[in-house]
């Protein structure tokens, strides 16, 4: 990648002022909700426990999501599966350290996320400092989901804002399954669908090419971050005069969800 290096002072300035101005766009991976659900391994080796992966890289979430498609002949069930643990809790708004409370805390039009959750959309409406109204939208990758109502379409002339903003859930949320990357069909299918119709992400374009993206919650070796780079590669090199960032976790919970 391009000028990368590590982050002097100057540079957090730089990014604390884009934040400031609402000219930043953070990209929330699974460490985020470290502590909250379980990472991709540990997920891993449940299912492989209950089910029986039969293969050595049980560790891997994506190749055991896509034996549980395969051997039962539904690529929902590991969907249905990973619904079940997001909704089943909820990370303590009240601790103000939260990572999804301070971000919701910040004057930021728009939250990209990899994540399945509805943590991020949580956090804002649960903000007690400012009340806001996000909206929640999907990328519309396949076409079992071509037909989903976004605000931009309902609301043509609609521009995120500090008030109102998106969270943009790139590989779905557990609300749509249709809409979860999960399985390594899911991740090509993505890549060869966005690759295919650029204009899918037409809606979130300005996040990509106007502002700094903040990355949180990923390593470089995780499939979301390789697949979501991959992405956006085109649009990112439109916008490389601007600094994006990558905060990566300690190594105990930067493990890939």
């Amino acid at each position: 990648m391009p000028g990368v290096r590590r982050l002097r002072e100057g540079d957090w300035n730089i990014l604390i002022r884009r934040i400031r101005r609402g000219e930043c766009t953070p990209f929330l991976g699974a460490g985020a909700c470290a502590g909250v659900l379980p990472l991709a391994g540990q997920i891993a080796r449940d299912w492989t426990s209950e089910f029986g992966y039969p293969l050595s890289a049980s560790t891997d979430l994506v190749s055991v999501a896509q034996f549980l498609s395969v051997e039962y002949r539904d690529s929902r069930f590991p969907k249905d599966l990973m619904k079940e643990r997001c909704e089943a809790v909820l990370p303590n708004f009240n601790r103000q350290d939260e990572i999804h409370r301070v971000l919701a805390a910040l004057p930021i039009p728009m939250y990209m996320t990899t994540n399945y959750d509805h943590f991020m959309k949580e956090a804002l409406l649960h903000n007690p400092m400012d009340k806001k109204a996000p909206e929640q939208e999907i990328c519309r990758w396949n076409e079992k989901i071509s037909n989903y109502s976004s605000i931009f379409d309902r609301e043509p002339d609609f521009t995120p804002s500090s008030a109102r903003p998106v969270v943009f859930h790139f590989h779905g949320h557990t609300g749509i399954l249709d809409s979860m990357v999960i399985t390594e069909d899911d991740y090509l299918d993505f890549l060869i669908n966005i690759g295919r119709d650029p204009t899918v992400l037409k809606r979130v374009e300005q996040a990509f090419t106007e502002t700094s993206l903040l990355f949180l919650g990923y390593r470089l070796a995780d499939w979301n971050f390789r697949v979501v780079f991959r992405s956006l590669f085109s649009y990112l090199k439109r916008n490389w005069v601007k600094a994006h960032i990558s905060v990566q976790l300690p190594e105990e919970v930067s493990e890939e969800r």
